[in-house]
């Protein structure tokens, strides 16, 4: 059984889609455990809108909520009763296997840095979203943890991220690439500059070189490697056209009775289309690196998504992906 902790309280639509989406994963899939950290009458008020295998799903009480606008610091040091304070303790102690939140993205990277810690030998631990692309979902990473990365923490990015697309989602020698803007080794920054040629040298990752935005909704790279500002900016990015894009069609295809049957007819079709880049249904951004796994959502997600991202950690334990980083580090530290 592998046991996952839900912060109920955490995102926009906590608790209602949270439990929902808690509800949806057990479910969905046997041998899971879910662990609901929040407000104990709030919870069960929720719950009890729903039928569910009772032995499967438990709450675990919390008194205090981190809000998005606290210092988060501050906030996991003072709010030791919040929900993603208790949560992380339960993993810190053994209690669960991993933790999913839609909350705070401060709170939650520095509750898992300090509360569960990173792997010994790993510098830094990043956020690795799921993103879709034209040849299926590919990793970016870092997404928004370490702003100030140097080249060695890029080169722990390219390992981790690789071992996840191959043994989570599945593809045989992920393409590396880092992220620059153009394709000749020589150009980028002194960062890009500094890390190309240490992953050209690993030999236990499938380096292909520079990546351009450009390049990544088609598919260019599995594993995408920068430093977060970057990575937030290209993620961002990405939903804000995607959303755009949605919302342009939609108008274009109500515009006349024309373009109403038009969209009668097509709409099969657009809706399969579509599916394929829907990035909910790939769940959430796993912090690579840490003792325990740790899932942060978008703040915005609705039961889908959070019932995605509870499946999504049952195949990072069953595939061992921190044993396979631990053993990986060991291999780079014997060379």
């Amino acid at each position: 059984m592998v046991r996952i902790v839900v912060d109920a309280m955490g995102g926009d639509n906590a608790p209602g889609e949270i439990v929902k989406g808690a509800v949806d994963a057990v479910s969905r899939k046997d041998g899971i455990e879910v662990i609901l950290v929040g407000k104990q009458d709030v919870v069960e008020k929720e719950l009890g809108a729903y039928s569910y295998p009772k032995d499967r799903i438990r709450i675990v009480h919390a008194s205090e909520v981190i809000e998005t606008d606290e210092p988060p610091v501050n906030a996991i040091r003072k709010k030791k009763d919040s929900s993603i304070v208790v949560g992380m303790n339960l993993v810190k102690n053994g209690e669960a296997d991993a933790f999913v939140s839609a909350g705070c993205s401060g709170a939650i990277l520095v509750g898992g840095q300090f509360i569960i810690g990173r792997i010994h030998g790993v510098e830094r631990s990043p956020f690795g979203a799921l993103i879709p692309t034209e040849k299926g979902p590919a990793i970016l990473l870092d997404s928004g943890a370490n702003v100030d990365a140097r080249p060695a923490h890029l080169v722990q990015f390219a390992r981790m991220g690789s071992i996840y697309m191959e043994h989570v989602i599945g593809i045989s020698k992920p393409r590396v690439g880092i992220v620059n803007i153009g394709a000749e080794e020589e150009k980028g920054n002194a960062l890009v500059k500094e890390t190309f040629p240490l992953l050209k040298a690993c030999d236990d990752i499938h380096f292909i070189g520079s990546v351009e935005a450009r390049d990544i909704p088609h598919g260019g790279a599995d594993v995408i490697i920068c430093e977060a500002f970057t990575g937030n900016v290209i993620l961002k990015m990405y939903e804000g056209v995607a959303t755009v894009l949605i919302d342009t069609l939609k108008k274009g295809l109500m515009s006349s009775l024309r373009s109403k049957i038009g969209a009668l007819l097509i709409q099969p079709a657009l809706r399969a289309s579509m599916k394929d880049f829907d990035a909910s249904k790939l769940g959430g951004a796993p912090m690579l690196g840490l003792n325990g796994l740790v899932v942060k959502t978008h703040g915005s997600s609705k039961a889908g998504e959070v019932s995605n991202s509870i499946i999504q950690c049952v195949t990072f334990k069953e595939q061992e992906i921190n044993e396979k980083i631990k053993a990986s580090l060991r291999v780079e530290s014997e060379k």
